[in-house]
């Protein structure tokens, strides 16, 4: 919004040329959702607070170690939401078609999670919406994105290391759709200790941000051999904020957690980090950042499939990190060595732009 009201008038007052700078909007839009969560988020968690009473349902079947979380509220992930979104709307471009379509996703399943939350805490039970109706709705606002990513781009993705561009062509809908899925239900999959999740995610947040200014720059893009994708730069300011809300965030959710993030938490983040991937081509890369969200969702599929055929379990409980709790690690030794892997990771994916 500033963008829009102050740049035109650079004319006449020159320190608003600054404004044309995607670096300087970054930057900004980042500073704004950490500050906005640092002023709100104490008044936010009473509010959740008074409302929940008990807070977030603990699983039974869990490790005991978490029993002693009852009554901690969820739904933090409003926070993070509310801030985030401000924070964009106020730094961003708001002609930019790839802005609105993001918000549209990440608020889209934000709802999602937020009707599951709503119903285990008005249940008090772990188990919220049900796994076919939570599918279909991120199969509708996924499929939305899906559509309008298709024909604002080309229908490719991006191979890292061989400089390969793979056409899809009509299929490319459909791999948009699983991404974003996939993604989102891994974030999730992940939000089970004190700030798992949301570090990896500002994590990716930041290789991305970095990954779609380059493409969305033709001369970057065209030195570095990765597609270019004009308006995408705009997605900077959009992870910029992104990583400020989950910084601020972690102020609150860090080990012992004031406030849990829920689903309308995990899912969101995770499907705003698969639309961003997806606007520049760049969907193996992000799961090479995001590795940690690929290993949690992998070994809840081994769980399942080796159980179903053997009988026998190849981890102790999964997802994995609750395997190493079970091993006798200290949940913050499991946080801290994660996020240790994540940062590893999102080198190791930025490293891959001058592969090739």
């Amino acid at each position: 919004m500033l963008y829009n009201l102050l740049y035109p008038l650079a004319d006449q007052y020159s320190i608003f040329n600054l404004f044309q700078y995607i670096t300087f909007r970054t930057v900004y839009a980042l500073l704004t959702s950490l500050i906005l969560c640092w002023v709100i988020g104490p008044f936010f968690i009473r509010w959740l607070k008074t409302r929940q009473g008990k807070g977030q349902p603990i699983r039974d079947d869990g490790p005991q170690s978490h029993l002693v979380k009852q009554g901690t509220p969820t739904m933090g992930g409003l926070l993070i939401l509310l801030t985030f979104t401000l924070s964009t709307l106020l730094w961003a471009d708001l002609s930019n078609y790839f802005i609105w379509l993001g918000l549209m996703l990440t608020l889209g399943y934000g709802l999602i999670g937020w009707l599951d939350d709503h119903l285990k805490l008005s249940k008090e039970s772990p188990k919220g919406l049900a796994g076919k109706w939570k599918l279909l709705l991120q199969l509708l606002f996924g499929g939305i994105a899906a559509v309008g990513l298709y024909q604002m781009t080309e229908p490719m993705v991006d191979i890292p290391f061989f400089n390969i561009q793979w056409e899809m062509g009509l299929w490319y809908p459909l791999f948009i759709i699983f991404v974003l899925i996939g993604t989102s239900n891994a974030v999730n999959l992940t939000d089970g200790l004190d700030g798992l999740a949301v570090t990896p995610t500002f994590m990716v947040a930041t290789a991305l941000a970095v990954v779609v200014y380059l493409s969305g720059h033709a001369q970057f893009s065209n030195y570095l051999m990765i597609p270019y994708v004009p308006g995408a730069g705009e997605l900077t300011v959009f992870c910029g904020a992104m990583v400020g809300a989950c910084l601020g965030f972690l102020w609150f959710n860090t080990y012992p957690a004031q406030v849990f993030m829920g689903d309308v938490g995990a899912l969101a983040l995770g499907g705003a980090l698969g639309f961003v991937a997806c606007a520049v081509h760049q969907q193996f890369l992000l799961a090479i950042a995001g590795g940690v969200f690929v290993l949690e969702a992998v070994s809840v599929i081994v769980q399942v499939a080796s159980f179903k055929l053997t009988g026998k379990r190849v981890f102790r409980m999964a997802p994995i990190h609750h395997h190493y709790e079970l091993k006798g690690w200290a949940e913050p030794k499991v946080i801290v060595r994660f996020w240790i892997i994540s940062l590893i990771l999102a080198l190791v994916a930025l490293s891959t732009l001058k592969i090739r």
